[in-house]
């Protein structure tokens, strides 16, 4: 999950990118499961809420997405939490940037 506050005057740059993101996300990715974008009611933030196959999944979208997410990165504050991917090569993905890891503890299961 991946919590945005959009910069002031971004909102429309932000809706570019993040409806090509949709696009080459339906077209590239073959490992993601769900990839749904919410914006707040006055549309200044946004969460992005992204399902994965296994963790080499959320590699190949990172890389399928390329500029769109450099482009992302320059319009908005980020905060990302990662649930049970705890991949060594994914974590090494996140350097730098604001993500949190949890790992899998208690799940109801139907």
């Amino acid at each position: 999950m991946v919590r945005l506050k959009i910069h002031p005057g971004k909102l429309d740059e932000f809706k570019r990118i993040a409806a090509d993101s949709i696009r080459v996300a339906r077209e590239k990715d073959t490992g993601t499961i769900r990839y749904d974008i919410f914006l707040n009611d006055n549309e200044t933030e946004a969460v992005v809420y992204e399902e994965f196959a296994n963790p080499a999944a959320r590699l190949e979208h990172l890389a399928n997405l390329g500029g769109n997410v450099a482009g992302m990165l320059a319009i908005v504050d980020m905060q990302a939490e990662v649930w049970s991917h705890s991949d060594p090569e994914l974590r090494a993905s996140t350097e730098g940037y604001d993500v949190k890891f949890f790992k899998p503890f208690l799940r109801l299961e139907p």
